[in-house]
Protein backbone atom coordinates (compact mmCIF):
# COMPACT_ATOMS: atom_id res chain seq x y z
CA UNK A 1 0.00 0.00 0.00
CA UNK A 2 1.84 2.75 -1.06
CA UNK A 3 1.63 6.28 1.76
CA UNK A 4 0.84 8.72 -1.35
CA UNK A 5 -1.59 8.78 -4.01
CA UNK A 6 -1.15 7.97 -7.92
CA UNK A 7 -2.62 10.33 -10.22
CA UNK A 8 -6.28 8.70 -10.69
CA UNK A 9 -6.75 8.74 -6.68
CA UNK A 10 -6.52 12.51 -7.26
CA UNK A 11 -8.65 15.42 -7.62
CA UNK A 12 -8.31 17.31 -10.45
CA UNK A 13 -7.06 20.10 -8.67
CA UNK A 14 -4.00 17.71 -7.18
CA UNK A 15 -3.73 16.00 -10.51
CA UNK A 16 -2.75 19.75 -11.86
CA UNK A 17 -0.08 20.21 -8.67
CA UNK A 18 1.40 16.64 -9.26
CA UNK A 19 2.08 17.72 -13.37
CA UNK A 20 3.40 21.06 -12.00
CA UNK A 21 5.46 18.88 -8.99
CA UNK A 22 6.96 16.58 -12.08
CA UNK A 23 7.52 19.18 -14.41
CA UNK A 24 9.43 21.45 -11.93
CA UNK A 25 11.50 18.04 -10.94
CA UNK A 26 12.33 17.45 -14.33
CA UNK A 27 14.68 20.48 -14.54
CA UNK A 28 15.55 20.21 -10.71
CA UNK A 29 16.98 16.32 -12.10
CA UNK A 30 18.82 17.96 -14.96
CA UNK A 31 20.58 20.84 -12.56
CA UNK A 32 21.36 18.51 -10.00
CA UNK A 33 22.98 16.09 -12.38
CA UNK A 34 25.52 19.07 -13.61
CA UNK A 35 25.94 19.96 -10.07
CA UNK A 36 27.04 16.42 -8.31
CA UNK A 37 28.58 15.12 -11.58
CA UNK A 38 30.17 17.27 -14.24
CA UNK A 39 30.55 20.67 -12.06
CA UNK A 40 32.26 17.74 -9.80
CA UNK A 41 34.42 16.56 -12.56
CA UNK A 42 35.61 19.81 -13.49
CA UNK A 43 36.49 21.12 -10.04
CA UNK A 44 38.99 17.94 -10.30
CA UNK A 45 40.28 19.41 -13.62
CA UNK A 46 40.56 22.69 -12.15
CA UNK A 47 43.77 21.54 -9.96
CA UNK A 48 44.75 18.64 -12.39
CA UNK A 49 43.61 16.05 -10.02
CA UNK A 50 42.79 12.80 -11.61
CA UNK A 51 39.15 12.35 -11.29
CA UNK A 52 38.42 8.72 -8.85
CA UNK A 53 35.64 6.93 -11.29
CA UNK A 54 33.27 4.93 -9.79
CA UNK A 55 34.06 1.03 -10.21
CA UNK A 56 31.12 -0.69 -11.74
CA UNK A 57 31.15 -3.23 -9.17
CA UNK A 58 30.22 -0.08 -6.57
CA UNK A 59 26.87 0.03 -8.29
CA UNK A 60 26.05 -3.61 -7.65
CA UNK A 61 23.73 -4.12 -4.54
CA UNK A 62 25.08 -4.03 -1.44
CA UNK A 63 28.57 -3.32 -2.71
CA UNK A 64 31.11 -1.69 -0.74
CA UNK A 65 32.53 1.85 -1.60
CA UNK A 66 35.73 2.44 -0.45
CA UNK A 67 35.73 5.25 2.29
CA UNK A 68 37.92 8.09 0.67
CA UNK A 69 36.47 11.46 1.24
CA UNK A 70 37.25 13.54 -2.00
CA UNK A 71 37.20 17.43 -0.90
CA UNK A 72 36.91 18.36 -4.69
CA UNK A 73 33.15 16.19 -4.70
CA UNK A 74 30.37 18.08 -4.75
CA UNK A 75 28.04 17.28 -1.60
CA UNK A 76 24.92 18.50 -0.69
CA UNK A 77 21.28 17.22 0.37
CA UNK A 78 18.32 18.44 -1.25
CA UNK A 79 14.35 17.42 0.08
CA UNK A 80 12.16 18.51 -2.74
CA UNK A 81 8.24 17.95 -1.29
CA UNK A 82 5.12 17.65 -3.51
CA UNK A 83 3.39 19.58 -0.93
CA UNK A 84 3.84 21.41 2.33
CA UNK A 85 5.26 19.59 5.62
CA UNK A 86 2.77 20.61 8.44
CA UNK A 87 4.64 22.59 10.91
CA UNK A 88 3.70 19.42 13.59
CA UNK A 89 6.72 17.58 12.07
CA UNK A 90 9.11 20.34 13.12
CA UNK A 91 10.07 18.49 15.92
CA UNK A 92 12.58 15.79 13.81
CA UNK A 93 12.46 18.10 10.52
CA UNK A 94 14.17 21.37 11.35
CA UNK A 95 12.54 24.05 9.49
CA UNK A 96 11.70 26.85 11.48
CA UNK A 97 11.71 31.25 10.91
CA UNK A 98 15.21 31.28 11.67
CA UNK A 99 16.47 28.99 8.52
CA UNK A 100 13.32 30.69 6.26
CA UNK A 101 15.41 32.02 2.89
CA UNK A 102 14.82 35.76 3.90
CA UNK A 103 17.28 37.98 3.22
CA UNK A 104 17.94 38.82 7.02
CA UNK A 105 18.20 35.15 7.59
CA UNK A 106 20.88 34.53 5.13
CA UNK A 107 22.70 37.72 5.92
CA UNK A 108 22.88 36.27 9.66
CA UNK A 109 24.29 32.95 8.18
CA UNK A 110 27.39 34.77 7.44
CA UNK A 111 28.14 31.67 4.82
CA UNK A 112 26.62 33.70 1.77
CA UNK A 113 27.84 36.03 -0.62
CA UNK A 114 24.59 38.11 -1.07
CA UNK A 115 24.43 40.57 -2.87
CA UNK A 116 22.71 44.16 -1.66
CA UNK A 117 20.33 43.65 -4.30
CA UNK A 118 18.93 40.03 -3.21
CA UNK A 119 15.49 39.62 -5.07
CA UNK A 120 12.98 37.85 -2.71
CA UNK A 121 11.31 36.47 -5.70
CA UNK A 122 14.88 34.33 -6.38
CA UNK A 123 13.80 31.61 -4.01
CA UNK A 124 10.52 30.48 -6.29
CA UNK A 125 11.04 27.97 -8.64
CA UNK A 126 9.52 29.93 -11.86
CA UNK A 127 11.89 32.76 -11.05
CA UNK A 128 14.57 32.99 -13.68
CA UNK A 129 17.10 33.30 -11.12
CA UNK A 130 16.14 30.79 -8.94
CA UNK A 131 18.71 28.03 -9.82
CA UNK A 132 21.60 30.74 -9.57
CA UNK A 133 20.29 31.01 -5.63
CA UNK A 134 19.79 27.21 -5.58
CA UNK A 135 23.48 27.14 -6.50
CA UNK A 136 24.48 29.79 -4.38
CA UNK A 137 22.80 27.53 -0.88
CA UNK A 138 23.68 24.43 -2.25
CA UNK A 139 27.42 23.86 -0.82
CA UNK A 140 26.19 25.37 2.74
CA UNK A 141 26.46 22.22 5.16
CA UNK A 142 22.91 20.76 6.01
CA UNK A 143 19.98 20.20 3.64
CA UNK A 144 17.61 22.80 1.44
CA UNK A 145 13.96 22.28 1.56
CA UNK A 146 11.98 23.24 -1.55
CA UNK A 147 7.92 22.99 -1.48
CA UNK A 148 4.85 24.29 -2.15
CA UNK A 149 4.46 27.55 -0.71
CA UNK A 150 1.19 27.46 1.50
CA UNK A 151 0.18 30.76 0.59
CA UNK A 152 -0.21 29.90 -3.11
CA UNK A 153 -3.67 28.83 -2.28
CA UNK A 154 -4.99 28.89 -6.40
CA UNK A 155 -1.71 28.38 -7.90
CA UNK A 156 1.19 25.83 -7.06
CA UNK A 157 4.58 28.15 -5.88
CA UNK A 158 7.38 25.83 -5.14
CA UNK A 159 10.15 27.50 -3.35
CA UNK A 160 13.40 26.82 -1.78
CA UNK A 161 11.78 27.81 2.09
CA UNK A 162 14.80 26.77 3.99
CA UNK A 163 17.97 26.35 4.25
CA UNK A 164 20.25 24.59 7.49
CA UNK A 165 17.76 21.79 7.47
CA UNK A 166 18.34 19.37 9.84
CA UNK A 167 17.26 15.75 10.07
CA UNK A 168 16.77 14.60 13.70
CA UNK A 169 14.48 11.55 13.87
CA UNK A 170 17.28 8.65 15.09
CA UNK A 171 18.24 6.29 12.21
CA UNK A 172 16.70 3.00 15.29
CA UNK A 173 13.39 5.25 14.88
CA UNK A 174 13.59 5.09 11.31
CA UNK A 175 14.61 1.52 11.04
CA UNK A 176 11.81 0.41 13.56
CA UNK A 177 8.68 2.35 11.50
CA UNK A 178 10.16 0.53 7.84
CA UNK A 179 10.51 -3.13 9.71
CA UNK A 180 6.95 -1.93 11.24
CA UNK A 181 5.67 -1.66 8.09
CA UNK A 182 7.18 -4.55 6.73
CA UNK A 183 5.80 -6.74 9.18
CA UNK A 184 9.72 -7.94 10.47
CA UNK A 185 8.35 -6.53 14.08
CA UNK A 186 5.23 -5.74 15.68
CA UNK A 187 5.84 -2.76 17.57
CA UNK A 188 9.68 -2.25 18.75
CA UNK A 189 12.91 -3.20 17.24
CA UNK A 190 14.28 -4.63 20.06
CA UNK A 191 11.40 -7.01 20.89
CA UNK A 192 13.65 -10.34 19.54
CA UNK A 193 16.76 -8.95 20.79
CA UNK A 194 19.74 -6.63 20.12
CA UNK A 195 21.04 -8.99 16.95
CA UNK A 196 17.43 -8.94 15.01
CA UNK A 197 17.28 -5.09 15.93
CA UNK A 198 20.88 -5.19 14.36
CA UNK A 199 19.86 -7.00 11.32
CA UNK A 200 17.40 -4.24 10.95
CA UNK A 201 19.15 -1.13 11.09
CA UNK A 202 21.73 -3.14 8.21
CA UNK A 203 18.33 -3.71 5.98
CA UNK A 204 17.09 -0.45 6.35
CA UNK A 205 20.59 0.85 4.79
CA UNK A 206 20.13 -1.80 1.72
CA UNK A 207 16.81 -0.59 1.69
CA UNK A 208 17.52 2.60 0.44
CA UNK A 209 20.98 1.23 -1.89
CA UNK A 210 23.44 2.28 0.85
CA UNK A 211 26.08 0.58 2.02
CA UNK A 212 26.13 -0.57 6.11
CA UNK A 213 25.83 3.02 8.31
CA UNK A 214 27.36 5.40 6.28
CA UNK A 215 27.60 8.70 7.58
CA UNK A 216 26.70 12.57 7.06
CA UNK A 217 24.49 12.94 4.48
CA UNK A 218 23.77 9.74 3.03
CA UNK A 219 22.40 8.75 6.21
CA UNK A 220 20.37 12.28 6.71
CA UNK A 221 18.76 11.38 3.63
CA UNK A 222 17.38 8.25 4.14
CA UNK A 223 16.05 9.17 7.35
CA UNK A 224 14.08 12.02 5.53
CA UNK A 225 12.68 9.41 3.14
CA UNK A 226 11.10 7.22 5.87
CA UNK A 227 9.86 9.86 7.93
CA UNK A 228 8.51 12.01 5.24
CA UNK A 229 5.96 8.66 4.38
CA UNK A 230 3.68 10.46 7.14
CA UNK A 231 3.16 13.36 4.94
CA UNK A 232 1.09 11.84 1.90
CA UNK A 233 2.15 13.53 -1.12
CA UNK A 234 5.34 12.31 -2.67
CA UNK A 235 8.70 13.74 -2.25
CA UNK A 236 12.23 13.78 -3.94
CA UNK A 237 15.71 13.77 -1.84
CA UNK A 238 18.72 14.46 -3.81
CA UNK A 239 22.24 13.61 -1.98
CA UNK A 240 25.64 13.98 -3.15
CA UNK A 241 28.50 12.47 -0.78
CA UNK A 242 32.22 13.43 -1.27
CA UNK A 243 32.78 9.29 -0.91
CA UNK A 244 30.56 7.83 -3.24
CA UNK A 245 31.15 10.46 -6.05
CA UNK A 246 27.49 9.54 -7.06
CA UNK A 247 23.81 11.24 -7.07
CA UNK A 248 21.80 9.39 -4.79
CA UNK A 249 18.05 9.92 -5.98
CA UNK A 250 15.23 8.79 -3.91
CA UNK A 251 11.78 9.60 -4.71
CA UNK A 252 7.82 7.42 -5.10
CA UNK A 253 9.70 5.32 -8.20
CA UNK A 254 12.83 3.88 -5.88
CA UNK A 255 15.61 4.51 -5.32
CA UNK A 256 18.50 5.72 -8.74
CA UNK A 257 22.51 6.08 -8.70
CA UNK A 258 24.18 8.23 -11.24
CA UNK A 259 27.91 8.36 -12.04
CA UNK A 260 30.74 9.21 -14.33
CA UNK A 261 31.62 6.82 -16.40
CA UNK A 262 34.34 6.03 -19.14
CA UNK A 263 33.78 4.91 -22.39
CA UNK A 264 36.61 4.05 -25.62
CA UNK A 265 35.74 5.29 -29.21
CA UNK A 266 35.56 1.47 -30.01
CA UNK A 267 32.72 1.29 -26.91
CA UNK A 268 31.10 4.77 -27.99
CA UNK A 269 30.59 3.42 -31.50
CA UNK A 270 28.96 0.30 -30.68
CA UNK A 271 26.61 2.41 -28.18
CA UNK A 272 25.77 4.70 -31.41
CA UNK A 273 25.38 1.78 -33.51
CA UNK A 274 22.91 -0.17 -30.95
CA UNK A 275 20.85 2.88 -30.47
CA UNK A 276 20.87 3.85 -34.47
CA UNK A 277 22.79 7.18 -33.85
CA UNK A 278 25.56 8.34 -35.39
CA UNK A 279 28.95 8.68 -33.61
CA UNK A 280 28.82 12.21 -34.10
CA UNK A 281 25.33 12.47 -32.72
CA UNK A 282 26.05 10.28 -29.65
CA UNK A 283 29.08 12.44 -28.98
CA UNK A 284 27.08 15.69 -29.15
CA UNK A 285 24.34 14.70 -27.26
CA UNK A 286 25.68 12.22 -24.51
CA UNK A 287 29.18 13.11 -23.43
CA UNK A 288 29.47 14.94 -20.38
CA UNK A 289 33.00 15.55 -20.54
CA UNK A 290 36.12 13.84 -23.36
CA UNK A 291 39.02 12.57 -21.73
CA UNK A 292 42.00 12.00 -24.57
CA UNK A 293 40.68 9.48 -26.67
CA UNK A 294 37.92 8.51 -24.42
CA UNK A 295 34.30 9.54 -23.65
CA UNK A 296 32.51 10.65 -20.33
CA UNK A 297 29.24 10.08 -19.81
CA UNK A 298 26.38 10.22 -16.84
CA UNK A 299 25.72 6.32 -16.38
CA UNK A 300 22.66 6.01 -13.99
CA UNK A 301 21.14 2.85 -12.22
CA UNK A 302 18.01 2.10 -10.98
CA UNK A 303 16.76 -0.24 -8.06
CA UNK A 304 14.15 -2.45 -7.62
CA UNK A 305 12.43 -3.68 -4.15
CA UNK A 306 12.56 -7.46 -4.23
CA UNK A 307 9.35 -9.74 -1.90
CA UNK A 308 11.57 -9.44 1.05
CA UNK A 309 11.52 -5.80 0.96
CA UNK A 310 7.39 -5.01 0.39
CA UNK A 311 4.84 -5.55 2.47
CA UNK A 312 3.83 -9.38 2.67
CA UNK A 313 0.42 -9.97 0.41
CA UNK A 314 -1.04 -11.78 3.93
CA UNK A 315 0.13 -9.12 6.22
CA UNK A 316 1.21 -11.51 8.88
CA UNK A 317 4.35 -11.14 11.15
CA UNK A 318 7.36 -13.06 9.09
CA UNK A 319 11.39 -13.09 10.56
CA UNK A 320 14.33 -11.33 9.05
CA UNK A 321 16.56 -13.12 6.61
CA UNK A 322 19.61 -11.13 6.30
CA UNK A 323 21.50 -13.44 3.52
CA UNK A 324 18.34 -12.40 1.32
CA UNK A 325 18.45 -9.12 -0.79
CA UNK A 326 16.73 -6.80 -0.53
CA UNK A 327 17.13 -4.61 -3.84
CA UNK A 328 17.70 -5.86 -7.35
CA UNK A 329 19.25 -3.84 -10.64
CA UNK A 330 16.22 -2.72 -12.55
CA UNK A 331 17.76 -0.56 -14.76
CA UNK A 332 21.08 0.84 -16.54
CA UNK A 333 21.30 3.80 -18.85
CA UNK A 334 23.48 6.29 -20.27
CA UNK A 335 21.51 9.98 -19.46
CA UNK A 336 22.36 12.70 -22.29
CA UNK A 337 24.11 15.56 -20.76
CA UNK A 338 22.17 17.64 -18.96
CA UNK A 339 20.08 20.70 -20.64
CA UNK A 340 19.46 18.02 -23.91
CA UNK A 341 16.31 18.19 -25.08
CA UNK A 342 15.42 15.92 -27.89
CA UNK A 343 17.67 12.49 -27.15
CA UNK A 344 15.93 10.12 -24.34
CA UNK A 345 17.77 7.62 -22.27
CA UNK A 346 20.08 4.44 -23.52
CA UNK A 347 19.56 1.39 -22.18
CA UNK A 348 23.33 -0.21 -21.58
CA UNK A 349 23.65 -3.33 -19.10
CA UNK A 350 27.62 -2.84 -18.11
CA UNK A 351 27.35 -3.42 -14.18
CA UNK A 352 27.11 -7.50 -14.51
CA UNK A 353 28.84 -7.47 -17.99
Amino acid sequence: MAFWSVREELSLANKLRRSYYELLRDELDQFILQYALVDSYNNFLDKNILFPFVEKRELKPRARIPAIEYEDQNAFLVIFVEDTIPANHKKYIRFFDTNTTTKTNLLLSEALPLLDNFDRNQKYLESVHFFDFLKLLIPIDYALLVQRDPASKTKNRYSLSHFHVRIDWPITDAAEDMARNLRYISKDIYEKGDKYAEDIQKKFFEYYGLPVMVGGRRTAAIVAAQYLKRIPCITTIYVGSSESRALLRISERGVSKSVLMKFTNKEMSQIAEANNLTVQTFKKNYLAARKEKEGICIFQTTYFLTDHARPPEDGKLREIKPDLNWLTIDGQYILPKPGVWQYPPLPLNVIYS
